[in-house]
């Protein structure tokens, strides 16, 4: 028996809309994980991207469970000496609800070139966004 692996011209992209309301960050994360990767169709393949589009709306209004609201960092670097800087999860959900998501899921993603282009198909929008009401609601 012959092992099949998925051509770059075979695969077909859907796009899914996830609405992030009331969602706990690290499900929401894996599940967007999957289907960028394309891990949920029969012609998975590790080393090729099969993966759907996502758009995730309503990132605002995402949550995490226990004491991380207060007690999830974040750190950055300048690249400066003493450049280093920490917000927690809250700080940086007033500053920037969709890079909490977006980290989120990046981390759950190949850290090498493959995982750079997976994280491409990944939109992040604070609210609603009306030109994605067409496309299939995924449901997490």
């Amino acid at each position: 028996m012959k092992t099949v692996f998925a051509k770059e011209k075979e695969i077909v992209r859907n796009r899914f809309v996830v609405d992030a309301s009331g969602k706990i960050l690290g499900r929401l994360a894996a599940k967007v994980a999957t289907y960028l990767r394309g891990k949920h169709k029969p012609i998975y393949t590790p080393q090729v991207d099969t993966g759907d589009y996502i758009v995730v709306v309503n990132a605002e209004k995402v949550r995490v469970g226990g004491k991380k609201v207060k007690q999830k960092m974040y750190f950055t670097h300048s690249g400066f000496p003493g450049g280093d800087r920490l917000l927690n999860f809250e700080k940086m959900m007033s500053k920037s609800p969709e890079k909490v998501i977006r980290l989120a899921v990046k981390g759950m993603l190949p850290h090498n070139r493959l995982g750079a282009k997976m994280i491409r198909k990944l939109k992040v929008f604070r609210g609603e966004k009306p030109e994605y009401q067409k496309w299939e609601k995924l449901e997490v």
